[in-house]
């Protein structure tokens, strides 16, 4: 990825900004890969505990991504994003510390409690310019794709070497460092984003959980996290009647989570050069769903798993990359903070719901019916995403307007709309902002500025 055309305090923010966000979720990710086995030496241990703890993080997020946005309005971002890093460091200290199930639950719950996913979006949007802020954003996203790698391979080499309390005391380090890096690294808000473009706004939300394609997105993210979560309730003990240690897990993890880079590729290149976004979106889809099949249906043992494995991160990556684009199009102009923090707390909501789904599948059907309740959740999935309309190329932009009376507001809206290459126009008089989606290719951006100061 590119970073020309950043400026110095873009290019402190994107890269700061983002290994805050990687180390927190490293310390959220790395019990994936180890907690089905460890957690089987806690008080109280059963498979729908370990469900719950593998995804309590998801319900309190969840919860808590919206309003933590929003107290980040009032109270600025970063001692917002201090607090919330204070809490998870608290979740992890507890989690640390307990020598049962539910201890290491409620740990878990107040780590997602800490929920600075929004004000941390909010920051970036903040410290980067309209044209950049994309190149901001996917840096964030490509330190979250890397984190989840890192917490594959390390997970079972902390958790061998300091047992799980010690994975827990890890997190606690990471959040410490985080915490630095806020206060003294990450530049100060210079300028202010537009509230609707950074922070989802509460009077936004009912009518777009009701928009039809964003309500596809939001599902599919939810049922994707669903199935990520409800596997490695078992997938690690798979490994192990496989014949693979648990400190030699990495030695799969690894080579599957890089080859599934590679092969996500094709995947790309096809839906970029052959205009074909909607057709290997679903394909996707349906490489998900077959791999959770063969995780069912074939016999147990080592290399059938990592073909599972390697089909499975292939499409969970090409997927996680592609939804937040392909958000971002469909998204009305001007409202992609309450956009995103409706599709957040699907994902986290949909974390939440695998760890519960999982362990209650686990207690009464055995553990395998897991991958096949899960394939066939991602097949339905599937259905509803071949229906999706095709995808329109658009570009969002916001522009500071000397328009300031609402009348005239609806007036200049209704101009703008009529200009070639306009999707959408949205004008806030009481922000003084507008929103645009355009077409990149038919739109004259100095008539439109001339438009917006007269």
């Amino acid at each position: 990825m590119s970073i020309t055309g950043l400026n110095s305090i873009e290019k402190r923010a994107a890269f700061s900004l983002a290994a805050v966000f990687g180390l927190r979720m490293l310390g959220l990710f790395m019990i994936l890969p180890v907690f089905a086995i460890y957690g089987e030496q806690l008080i109280g241990f059963s498979p729908i505990w370990i469900g719950l703890a593998i995804g309590a993080y998801g319900l309190t997020q969840a919860m808590l991504q919206i309003p933590m946005g929003i107290l980040s309005d009032k109270y600025g971002r970063k001692p917002i994003i201090l607090f919330g890093l204070v809490v998870f460091f608290f979740g992890s200290v507890v989690a640390a510390m307990s020598d049962t199930i539910y201890g290491v639950v409620f740990g878990r719950a107040l780590q997602g409690m800490g929920a600075i996913a929004s004000a941390v979006l909010a920051l970036a949007a903040d410290l980067s310019r309209e044209e950049q802020r994309p190149k901001v954003m996917a840096t964030i996203g490509m330190f979250i794709g890397l984190s989840f790698t890192l917490a594959m391979v390390f997970g079972p080499i902390v958790a061998q070497a300091f047992g799980l309390s010690g994975l827990f005391w890890f997190t606690a380090i990471l959040t410490i460092f985080a915490m630095i890096m806020i206060q003294f690294m990450v530049p100060n808000s210079v300028n202010k984003a537009p509230k609707g473009d950074s922070v989802a706004l509460p009077e936004q939300l009912s009518k777009l959980i009701r928009h039809p394609e964003l309500t596809r997105l939001n599902w599919g993210v939810f049922i994707l996290h669903m199935a990520l979560t409800a596997c490695f309730i078992t997938l690690p003990k798979q490994f192990v009647a496989s014949g693979l240690a648990l400190e030699q897990h990495w030695q799969l993890y690894l080579p599957a989570l890089l080859g599934s880079f590679f092969l996500m590729v094709p995947f790309m290149l096809v839906a970029i050069k052959k205009q074909k976004e909607k057709q290997m979106f679903s394909a996707a889809i349906l490489l998900l769903a077959v791999s959770l099949l063969l995780l069912w249906y074939l016999p147990l043992g080592f290399w059938t798993l990592v073909l599972s494995v390697v089909m499975f991160f292939t499409a969970f990556n090409y997927l996680e990359a592609t939804m937040p684009s392909i958000l971002s199009r469909i998204a009305p102009a001007g409202v992609k903070g309450s956009v995103m923090g409706i599709y957040s707390s699907s994902q986290f909501l949909g974390a939440f719901t695998g760890g519960v789904l999982g362990g209650a599948i686990a207690s009464l059907f055995g553990e395998q019916a897991i991958f096949l309740v899960m394939s066939l959740m991602t097949l339905l999935w599937f259905l509803g995403a071949i229906s999706m309309k095709p995808l329109k190329k658009s570009k969002n932009y916001t522009f500071a307007t000397s328009i300031d009376c609402e009348e005239k507001a609806h007036e200049v809206a209704e101009q703008l709309i009529n200009f070639p290459g306009v999707i959408e126009a949205t004008l806030v008089a009481e922000e003084s902002v507008v929103y645009l989606k355009v077409d990149d290719k038919l739109v004259n951006l100095v008539d439109i500025k001339a438009v917006l100061n007269p």
